[in-house]
């Protein structure tokens, strides 16, 4: 079969290279100069199974208020002139409940533990190298009454199969001495062995560079100007070069988009409307000054909402979300804001760790923004459209390094007409095999 995938993100790379696997032609548009040049770019680098969780919970309505005024804030909601932004945010508000939380996790939980296997065996018959790190995450908190719900979501997370177990701070300290100075103030964690973190720009390259070693054709700088779709089928996809402007055909058994939040507009164009909404997500990646104060295992923090990753000899902290259109950036009041704060935050956490200074002042930090592409559930969009030979692989919010190696594995499965037996909800097919349920305890 010849299938055409659009985008050469995390996600496009993984359907490709499972494609490959399998025995198909495939070939990846881009409108990039090389593979993970947009949302998998500069990613907070957590393979996070155990940290699988909604923004949409019970909370969420009173904290978006809340800061619906603060520039940093974690998730930061910014009304645009733009309906499709109203119908997202009212779904979301829809999924703030106990019920469609617990819904939401056993789905993603069931996602993650599939991508994560499929993930070390990608790695395994590759050799792929990408500054991975198998110590786990944690989890630190510096407010008790958020603390004293740590247990709960713990509980949750073991009811699906996951191993995240509360710590105390003597054993937070002793799993991450780097806490050392910050100490102080914080008053407890979670933690699971069993994630990890690594580099989901360079995976990508080099998963993206092995699919062409093995016979996939990859159309960098090609702009999608068309799905052209006759008889209730595609019946081709038209790109242009952004060098020469020369416009190009293209024909296929199947095309998966896969294009991260721009998916939703192209779908659009064809009558397939699904809710993805751009997040704009922030990150800094700073150089290492003193390895002994910079932390190796991966960690998220609960106060500000981020994540921190070590990548060899930089630090990696990425977080907060900004719904508020199709702008990545830097040089606005809110963005310049939310980077500071997550300067900010690692000379707290971490002082004397990192060059954390401005250009201005002298240091060379590499601040990066992102769109996320959301759904109301965190859910993402995988397998058949309505429209014959459409496939879509969209939709996967701040977990597509998390989910990716599962979603290309998942989507080439279903395009070879076959369901992979999990408790998930595939687009166009009959509801899982395995009820989303906890188990039984």
């Amino acid at each position: 079969m010849n299938v055409l995938v659009l985008g050469a993100g995390i996600i496009g790379a993984s359907t490709a290279w499972h494609l490959l696997e399998r025995g198909h032609d495939v070939t990846v548009v881009d409108r990039q100069d090389a593979a993970a040049r947009e949302t998998s770019f500069a990613n907070a680098a957590q393979i996070s199974v155990s940290y699988c969780e909604p923004w949409a919970n019970r909370q969420a309505p009173a904290k978006l208020l809340k800061w619906l005024l603060r520039k940093d804030a974690p998730l930061l909601f910014r009304p645009q002139w733009d309906w499709q932004q109203w119908r997202w945010g009212l779904q979301f508000l829809a999924q703030c409940n106990d019920a469609a939380f617990e819904r939401n996790v056993g789905q993603l939980v069931a996602l993650g533990r599939y991508s994560h296997a499929a993930l070390k065996d990608l790695v395994r018959a590759t050799g792929i190298e990408y500054q991975r790190l198998q110590r786990g995450i944690a989890h630190f908190y510096t407010d008790d009454n958020a603390f004293a719900e740590a247990d709960e979501a713990a509980r949750l997370m073991q009811s699906f199969g996951v191993a995240r177990r509360v710590v105390g701070r003597d054993e937070l300290l002793a799993i991450e001495p780097a806490f050392g100075a910050f100490a102080g103030r914080i008053v407890g964690g979670t933690f699971t062995v069993s994630d990890e973190s690594g580099d989901a720009r360079v995976f990508t390259e080099q998963l993206a560079a092995r699919c062409e070693a093995r016979g996939a054709r990859f159309l960098f700088g090609h702009d999608i100007t068309r799905l052209e779709q006759a008889g209730g089928a595609i019946e081709a996809v038209r790109v242009r070069d952004r060098g020469t402007g020369i416009t190009r055909r293209l024909q296929a058994d199947a095309v998966v988009v896969a294009c991260g939040s721009y998916s939703a507009p192209l779908l659009r164009s064809v009558g397939v409307d699904l809710p993805i909404y751009p997040g704009k997500g922030y990150s800094a990646t700073f150089r290492i000054l003193d390895a002994k104060r910079a932390p190796t295992v991966s960690l998220l923090d609960d106060s500000v909402k981020c994540a921190v990753s070590r990548l060899g000899d930089e630090l990696r902290v990425a977080g907060t979300i900004e719904v508020g259109g199709w702008d990545t950036r830097l040089d606005t009041p809110v963005a310049q804001a939310r980077c500071e704060m997550l300067a900010r935050r690692i000379e707290e956490v971490f002082p004397g760790a990192c060059d954390t200074r401005s250009e201005a002042g002298g240091g060379n930090p590499r601040y990066w923004a992102g769109l996320r592409p959301a759904t109301p559930t965190n859910i993402p969009f995988i397998g058949r459209t309505r429209v014959g030979r459409l496939w879509v692989n969209a939709g996967h919010g701040t977990l597509g390094w998390t989910h990716g190696a599962g979603s290309g594995k998942a989507m080439a499965a279903l395009i070879d007409g076959e369901r992979p037996d999990l408790a998930f909800g595939f687009l166009g097919f009959d509801a899982p095999r395995a009820e989303l349920r906890p188990r039984a305890a």
